[in-house]
């Protein structure tokens, strides 16, 4: 049974300035041309197992380096549990059409004269404002607020409003405790009792623990010893997305720019729930939502946001297409560690940052 641990890797990265890790690196080259390649790996299939032509990474919950490439064509095979796969869907939308934006969500223009603390510091506003003002996961649901129903029966609301009522701790030891047994549980194959535990841990009215939310909502959303069940699964992530904002909200207003101590839990949740809009996951499928939430997942630190939406801008899913912020993007991936094959244009002068 694959390894869970390395999640609490990507979310102490997302939260911390590590140091680059060491990798290395194949290149095939001739006379004009070279190209890094990356040996492949074991696919695990999807929620809805429906045939596609260009297999997509979903959420990395090991490490970094990672097989594969957006535009590879090779069959969909079982590999770890850390690259679950997602659809390729080509619908198009623009901003303006989707459900799940609010309307005066920040726009962030390049700005060279703005130091990286500063950038980061918009970028983890605008996703707080992404999460916090969804029109489709409103706070305005009360009802649960004050009641012990079992949680299979809430709705996104009610887990939200209780998410945000309840203390806004990240984590604390016997939390971390409990993770650590319930990630042992998994990797010892026994799913049934480490869902149950992350259940657990995930309950509003409990430990309320973001990072326990978006395990359990995986969990839900690809049936690892529970029935498959996506709106469950999207109700935990957005509650993760809920509460880690909160935390974040107020790192910001203290005047930390560098992000709170729940960035890592805000971004893993953000770059789920974007795969759930991209691929319809227990809601309908809004490529704008989806591209928004890639794109801000990815300015505040996530690899995989970074290819997703330089892929989304490549192919304008969810938007107009741009080479360029293409390029961007997959040079940003690049440069963390996480090179795309065949993506070799992306270095042309001319999409250099003018």
């Amino acid at each position: 049974m694959p390894s869970l641990r390395n999640i609490l890797h990507k979310r102490d990265e997302l939260t911390e300035d590590a140091p680059p890790t060491p990798e290395f690196k194949l290149v095939r080259s001739d006379t004009h041309t070279q190209e890094i390649i990356t040996p492949e790996t074991d696919y695990i299939t999807s929620p809805t197992q429906e045939t596609r032509s260009s297999p997509r990474r979903s959420f990395q919950l090991f490490n970094r380096s990672r097989a594969g490439s957006s535009s590879s064509q090779s069959p969909r095979r079982e590999r770890r549990l850390s690259n679950l796969l997602h659809l390729d869907s080509r619908s198009r939308s623009n901003s303006r059409d989707s459900a799940n934006l609010p309307a005066d969500l920040p726009q962030i223009e390049d700005d060279q004269g703005a130091s990286k603390q500063e950038r980061e510091a918009q970028w983890e506003k605008r996703a707080t404002v992404l999460v916090q003002q969804n029109p489709q996961f409103g706070h305005s649901g009360s009802s649960g607020a004050g009641q012990s129903e079992e949680l299979v029966g809430l709705g996104v609301e009610q887990v939200r409003s209780r998410s945000s009522s309840q203390s806004r701790v990240v984590s604390d030891p016997d939390t971390d405790v409990d993770i650590q047994e319930a990630i042992r549980l998994h990797e010892s194959g026994d799913l049934e009792r480490s869902t149950h535990m992350f259940g657990q841990l995930a309950d509003p009215n409990g430990a309320n623990n973001p990072l326990s939310q978006v395990l359990f909502g995986l969990a839900l959303r690809h049936g690892w010893g529970c029935p498959q069940d996506l709106p469950r699964a999207v109700t935990y992530l957005s509650a993760a997305a809920s509460n880690s904002a909160a935390v974040e909200a107020e790192a910001l207003r203290a005047g930390v720019k560098k992000g709170g101590s729940a960035k890592g839990e805000l971004v893993l949740a953000m770059f789920e729930l974007a795969n759930c809009f991209r691929n319809g996951w227990g809601l309908a499928k809004d490529p704008a939502a989806a591209r928004q939430y890639y794109e801000t997942a990815a300015n505040l630190g996530d690899t995989d946001a970074m290819n997703e939406v330089g892929w989304c801008y490549l192919e304008g899913f969810g938007g107009k297409k741009d080479k360029f912020k293409a390029a961007k993007y997959y040079r940003l991936a690049e440069e963390n560690g996480c090179p795309t094959l065949g993506n070799s244009w992306i270095w042309k002068d001319k999409y250099n940052p003018k």
